[in-house]
């Protein structure tokens, strides 16, 4: 569990980051271009990962169905959507925002799939979320 969520935290910090940087570059081309970059530089990178290490074409992979592979166009609006809002609302704004949509949507397929979430402190988290980014709108 300790690996797992050592691991959890690192991938949002480098979430943090890239929208950074997907920000910076979405100021001097625009959101749409800094999303295209983003994903060629990526698919580049991963590609490369994937043929030194195997496992880029796993067997049975055109067996899935076509919705196991929606995630791409889904990153893509998170990727584009992210460059715009970054340097609209700022990068703590955008992180809690972005967090508290993933903690309803994650509370919703907990349900879905029968796992059981506790259900008051996830909706606790979700309302402290948006009270901190209503709080530090209306302070500022």
């Amino acid at each position: 569990m300790i690996s797992a969520a050592v691991l959890a935290f690192s991938a949002g910090l480098l979430i943090s980051l890239s929208r950074q940087i997907n920000g910076r570059l979405s100021l001097s081309t625009s959101p749409l271009a800094a999303s295209f970059w983003n994903h060629v530089v990526g698919l580049a990178a991963l590609t490369a990962v994937g043929l030194v290490i195997g496992g880029i074409f796993p067997p049975g992979a055109e067996g899935s169905p076509w919705w196991a592979y929606f995630g791409g166009p889904l990153g893509v609006i998170f990727v584009a959507s992210g460059s715009w809002l970054i340097v609209r609302i700022g990068a703590t704004n955008t992180a809690l925002l972005v967090i508290g949509g993933q903690m309803v949507t994650g509370i919703a397929l907990d349900l879905l799939m029968d796992q059981k979430p506790v259900l008051w402190a996830s909706a606790l988290g979700v309302v402290l979320i948006v009270w901190g980014v209503w709080l530090s709108q209306k302070r500022g």
